[in-house]
């Protein structure tokens, strides 16, 4: 009789798979409902816009609904050749992939070999370090100095075969940024053999002026930078799977060729389309998240807790034990995330609502923190 594959593992898969400790996402609303009997939740968790698809996207996607019998536009022709436009790019310039985090993983498989080497800070957006090990290669974390990526203390760790440098630039999960003369300061100090990613998975929510745009500042300078964006966050494609790679055409081709041919399917391709000409919903929902986060920071500081500086959608507090708090805010029916798996155990992160959903977080916040 054929030994069962259990006993064979070892052997049959890849080390680095093996030895692979996979991401572990927020919990869906649904799980939360049935595990603790709840009539109603508001996860507040992963990041995600909470207003859902565009106008303009709810009307494209009934549209493609009768002709989803086909299959999608394998290259996604018309979402890259608006894109290169919008951006004053080539269209040799620009990939599309499931989402930024798709993107990440061509990228690396495109890239990788065994014992290549990527350096990014610590903590933030998992991928990075996942997507390396994946293929053998060696991710070297820098410890984050004040919540921000050490721009200075990552170039230290690069090495003859780095390849890859991430910025997450806001960082997930701290929602802290770093400044155009730091990033300036960077691109000055990097080796030629490192490629920059830029990911700026939640640029549209920022209106700092000290915001970097990977795009106009470095790209189009003849800097060696990759700039991933999504169409999961502030357009609230998350569950379509939709992102966008900008960079030299030497880059794009070789990530072209990794990525699955249908990996973005027809929904999602012409509701990013369709997302692209609304300037007023976006900026209605910047305006919205900002008043958001400045209430939501306000609320955490003024019973004790130190949140991060945040930009985005998110922000990061430290509540001095996360992982316990977030259980005591679940069983109320509020999901955030516990960062202890980002190595920050006494952190959570909280995506910044609606104001009504903002609104219960501070109510059950309040009854989750009184002495039982």
């Amino acid at each position: 009789m054929a030994r069962p594959l259990a006993e064979i593992a070892d052997s049959f898969f890849r080390p680095a798979v093996n030895d692979l400790v996979p991401y572990e996402p927020g919990k869906p609303v649904e799980e939360v409902q049935r595990e603790l009997g709840l009539d109603h939740v508001v996860k507040l968790a992963s990041n995600e816009g909470p207003y859902g698809p565009f106008p303009a996207a709810r009307e494209a996607i009934a549209r493609c609904a009768a002709e989803l019998n086909r299959y999608p536009d394998g290259g996604a022709y018309r979402l890259r050749a608006s894109l290169a436009e919008r951006f004053d790019l080539r269209f040799e310039e620009v990939a599309v992939g499931a989402g930024s985090d798709g993107l990440v993983d061509c990228l690396s498989q495109a890239a990788l070999e065994p014992g290549d080497e990527i350096v990014c800070g610590w903590p933030s957006f998992p991928s990075y370090v996942i997507d390396a090990r994946k293929f053998g290669a060696v991710p070297r974390t820098v410890p984050l100095r004040d919540g921000r990526y050490d721009l200075g203390a990552m170039l230290e760790a690069i090495g003859p075969r780095t390849k890859i440098a991430y910025v997450c630039l806001p960082n997930n999960p701290t929602g802290t940024m770093n400044t155009r003369a730091e990033l300036d300061a960077w691109f000055e100090r990097v080796p030629e053999h490192v490629v920059t990613v830029l990911d700026q998975a939640y640029a549209e929510y920022i209106d700092d002026p000290d915001y970097p745009d990977g795009v106009e500042g470095y790209l189009k300078q003849g800097r060696r930078v990759v700039v991933l964006r999504t169409f999961s966050k502030i357009y609230g494609l998350a569950g379509l799977r939709v992102g966008y790679m900008v960079g030299p055409p030497e880059v794009v081709r070789e990530v072209m060729k990794i990525r699955n041919a249908f990996d973005v399917s027809e929904l999602a391709h012409v509701a990013a389309l369709a997302s692209l000409d609304d300037p007023g919903e976006l900026r209605r929902r910047r305006d919205v998240n900002e008043r958001g986060r400045i209430d939501m920071t306000a609320m955490f500081a003024g019973l004790g807790m130190r949140p991060f500086p945040a930009c985005a959608n998110f922000l990061a507090v430290d509540v001095g034990e996360g992982r316990a708090l977030a259980d005591a805010l679940m069983r109320e029916g509020v999901i955030v995330r516990p960062l202890d798996p980002f190595g920050a155990p006494e952190c959570i992160r909280v995506t910044v609502g609606t104001p009504e959903e903002n609104a219960i977080l501070a109510d059950v916040l309040a009854r989750a923190l009184q002495p039982r």
